[in-house]
């Protein structure tokens, strides 16, 4: 890359390196931008660094340097942290005028569409992005992004969604429209896991072979991407995770409560909510998400395999690719 193309480009810093927001900074920089990066555990912020870019102590600190800011904390009380922590530490009024925060974050929608206001009396562009795709598309910068925001913000962020997906819809100019579609898909990502869940506990119940069962359905109508995704984790024993019970707990609670104030009943996703809420009471909230089987009784899960101690997260089976929105 040529070094003009490298100044042309947008200052670029991450919040959250987690498992998401991790492989999210190493894609920006695998596409050439320069990344620096915060993170609570200092730690992890210098190990990126030591890889490339540059680590700050404070959210405020490196919002001041960059033009692009983008937030890959878990949930709203974290992005209110992150923008209007007390003095220095918060970012959004070390923001320079003009500069864009992307928020990855699943959240309420109308917190989304708050958010841009508040910015907005800052001179702050808001775009509404939250993602999909796992840690392992992160990685690789071919996450779904599920986008809205004013156009003025897309001029300036356009490069760097471009470069952590492979997919950037664009769903409206105004931030909140992102987030309700994140909640629909969530939605479906909760149920189909706690139906996945079930179903493999059924079998397994009957006495049917947990890799004989998951060989059949992923090869028949039944078959769905979290059944696919999910029951492999099952399958190895290993619960480490990647997306964590608690997430679901979270997510489908913001699920709930967005449809509450419509008097729209979900009652998939109320059951849904209370497995995932079982499992977490059940201690199980930081484990995997595929850890929700664990709450039906009277049946042998398999046990760790050797190998799963270093899994990745399983790849699907092929499918046709959308095409990128412009």
């Amino acid at each position: 890359m040529h070094d003009q193309d490298r100044q042309d480009r947008p200052r670029v810093g991450v919040v959250g390196l987690g498992a998401m927001g991790l492989g999210m900074a190493r894609s920006l920089r695998a596409a050439g931008f320069h990344v620096a990066v915060h993170d609570l555990r200092a730690d992890v912020a210098a190990a990126f660094a030591d890889e490339g870019g540059a680590a700050y102590d404070t959210a405020g600190d490196l919002a001041a340097d960059v033009d692009v800011l983008v937030g890959v904390v878990v949930n709203a009380a974290q992005v209110e942290s992150v923008l209007f922590g007390s003095g220095d530490d918060g970012a959004a009024h070390r923001l320079r005028p003009g500069s864009v925060y992307v928020m990855c974050s699943t959240v309420d929608p109308a917190f989304a569409a708050q958010l841009e206001g508040r910015l907005g009396e800052l001179g702050v562009r808001c775009l509404d992005a939250p993602i999909s795709g796992g840690a392992a598309r992160a990685a690789t910068g071919e996450l779904t992004m599920m986008t809205s925001g004013a156009p003025e913000a897309y001029a300036l962020a356009d490069p760097v969604l471009d470069a952590m997906s492979a997919t950037v819809y664009r769903l409206g100019d105004t931030a909140g429209l992102g987030s309700k579609v994140k909640i629909v898909n969530q939605l479906l990502a909760g149920v189909h896991i706690a139906a996945a869940a079930e179903a493999m506990a059924l079998g397994i119940k009957a006495g049917v072979p947990a890799e004989s069962l998951y060989e059949v359905i992923t090869h028949s109508a039944g078959n769905s991407w979290m059944f696919e995704n999910r029951m492999a984790h099952v399958l190895a024993g290993d619960y480490t995770p990647l997306s964590a019970v608690d997430i679901f707990v979270k997510d489908l609670g913001l699920v709930l409560d967005s449809a509450r104030p419509e008097k729209f009943p979900l009652p998939l996703s109320a059951t849904a909510h209370q497995m995932f809420l079982q499992a977490s009471a059940s201690g199980l909230g930081g484990e995997d998400d595929s850890a929700v089987i664990k709450i039906f009784p009277g049946i042998e899960l398999p046990e760790p395999k050797p190998e799963s101690a270093t899994r990745a997260e399983p790849t699907p089976a092929p499918r046709p690719a959308p095409q990128k929105e412009n």
